[in-house]
């Protein structure tokens, strides 16, 4: 089995499932994960760290700057 590796680091769950769906639709298998320690009561959304097989990381960097507009990454 191939590990996982982070590929993008959203700032919540909204925007890593944003990425999880272009990757998905790119045919590439995905998880998250929370990027910082986080309280289980807290109500707000904690980074994401978006993580892809290690053999799939090139194919999905190249899928998600394909599908990101530009100045969304500023």
């Amino acid at each position: 089995m191939t590990p996982f590796v982070q590929v993008a680091l959203a700032e919540d769950v909204t925007e890593a499932e944003e990425i999880q769906s272009l990757l998905q639709a790119a045919g590439i298998d995905s998880q998250l994960e929370t990027a910082v320690e986080h309280h289980p009561r807290e109500t707000e959304d904690a980074p994401q760290k978006v993580l892809v097989p290690e053999d799939q990381l090139e194919a999905a960097q190249h899928a998600i700057e394909s599908q990101t507009e530009p100045d969304a990454l500023a």
